[in-house]
């Protein structure tokens, strides 16, 4: 006779113990404070026998589109029967989402596990860090050395690896990518990486290795020239949207869209993306072409039915996710003035709403103004809420900033995200379609995922 109630305890002993993971990283350095460094993490990996060395890696970065750009990648090479490792930042609901492993967030038992396993080694390099007077090892510098080593323990076949921020001095950049890809760059953290977009460009470019592969989406012209520079200086071999490869066309299709894409070695027409938005069928060509660089050198044309399946079987939580109905509630991981464009000039397309009430939510080192600014044509009103986090934005100051952008008329302040939730419902029920769209912060978006869920919107 099995014992239940032992299974449902063990279950509950690994969920605990892997918060304890969780909670652990968060008493570190937060990843709103990044170490411009490598050497720490070369040293915590190093100490641990080098296990970012056990795969070989598709290291991407960008400024937008690029946890979207990895989902798509890992989709594919899964489809292909590799077993992959996926590490993207940050998560929506829950620290595992983090570290994927064929597929699925890593157990329970397997964070825990290996978290166990790797801390003695990360406490001795905490040491010797503050022995030579630097700061021990930040959130998100453990997290990829952790990361790297639920990948080697797996094992996986190849590891997707999204950059946290910049590219040059990021954590993940002890990595040597077989392919590096580099999606939309445009302005964002410019207190970190530069004002213009040549100088975050140049910044990001530090993830290119010599003799490398090079896959890049459409650019601005003085980030194509920084990206351009770096392959040539490492005598890397350099893919860019619209020359080497392109999306060839993109429909509306139920539930998603229909591509066909040129890549860099092969056509691959009538694939079935079920995402919105024009972005992500550029995203999918970007995507396309680094697995085709990675799998044949660019030289083979991939499968078409195995494109095909990595593409219809991909997910992408978070952006322009539909997480309500009646009315639509749409939820969207715009943190930045460019997403946010994007985000206007999907809805129009991918959508017939008559009116749209957007609950937006901003950190406090986000252009606000550009973001409100972006979504205004499309947006009825704005309900100014609080970001979840201890770095949002005061909701007074955002609500002041969205005054000044729209006007007073449009603009409703609820800093409680449930109240500003269902608010802003009541405001798109007025209409026959009218909806809300949750964007600002993905911090902000999570908690809408999780509150719709709770409040059972999607079988509204």
């Amino acid at each position: 006779m099995t014992d239940n109630t032992f299974d449902d305890s063990e279950d509950a002993l690994y969920e605990r113990a892997a918060d304890e993971v969780y909670e652990a990283l968060l008493q570190r350095a937060g990843e709103g404070a990044p170490q411009p460094r490598l050497t720490a993490t070369r040293r915590a990996v190093e100490v641990l026998g080098d296990p970012h060395r056990a795969y070989p890696v598709i290291h991407i970065t960008g400024t937008n589109g690029k946890t979207s750009t990895s989902r798509i990648s890992e989709s594919i090479l899964r489809a292909f029967g590799l077993r992959t490792g996926l590490l993207t930042s940050p998560h929506l609901q829950r620290f595992n989402e983090r570290i994927v492993i064929d597929g699925e967030p890593i157990s329970n038992e397997a964070l825990a596990r290996n978290w166990d396993e790797i801390q003695p080694y990360i406490t001795m390099v905490d040491d010797e860090l503050e022995a030579a007077g630097e700061p021990r090892l930040t959130f998100f510098e453990a997290l990829t050395v952790l990361a790297f080593a639920c990948f080697a323990d797996a094992p996986v076949d190849v590891g997707v690896i999204e950059v946290g921020m910049g590219g040059e001095w990021d954590s993940t950049n002890v990595v040597e990518g077989q392919v590096s890809v580099f999606t939309p760059i445009s302005l964002d953290h410019t207190a970190r990486l530069g004002n213009t977009v040549a100088a975050i460009a140049r910044t990001k470019s530090g993830i290119v290795k010599p003799s490398t592969d090079v896959v890049s989406a459409t650019q601005p012209a003085e980030a194509l020239d920084e990206l351009r520079r770096a392959a040539e200086l490492t005598e890397s071999t350099f893919s860019v949207q619209g020359e080497t490869f392109a999306l060839e066309s993109n429909t509306v299709a139920v539930g998603g869209q229909v591509l066909t894409v040129r890549g860099i070695a092969g056509r691959y027409e009538d694939l079935f993306l079920p995402l919105f938005g024009d972005h992500q069928a550029q995203n999918a060509a970007v995507a396309i072409a680094a697995v085709e660089t990675f799998i044949g050198g660019g030289d083979h044309a991939l499968a078409q039915d195995v494109v095909a399946e990595g593409l219809a079987t991909v997910t992408s939580p978070g952006r322009l996710q539909v997480v309500g109905v009646e009315p639509t509630v749409l939820v969207d991981a715009a943190h930045n003035p460019s997403g946010a464009e994007t985000l206007a000039a999907s809805i129009p397309l991918y959508f017939t709403f008559d009116r749209v009430i957007a609950v937006v939510g901003v950190l406090a080192d986000k252009d606000a103004k550009g973001i409100i600014a972006a979504l205004e044509p499309v947006v009825d009103e704005f309900v100014i809420t609080q970001a979840p986090s201890d770095r949002g934005s005061d909701v007074d100051e955002l609500a002041a900033t969205a005054v000044s952008v729209v006007g007073p008329d449009r603009v409703t302040v609820e800093p409680n995200v449930r109240t500003a939730l269902e608010t802003a419902r009541d405001l798109a029920g007025e209409t026959d379609k009218g909806a809300v769209v949750v964007a600002g912060s993905i911090l902000l978006v999570g908690e809408a995922i999780g509150i719709a869920a709770d409040e059972g919107w999607k079988g509204a």
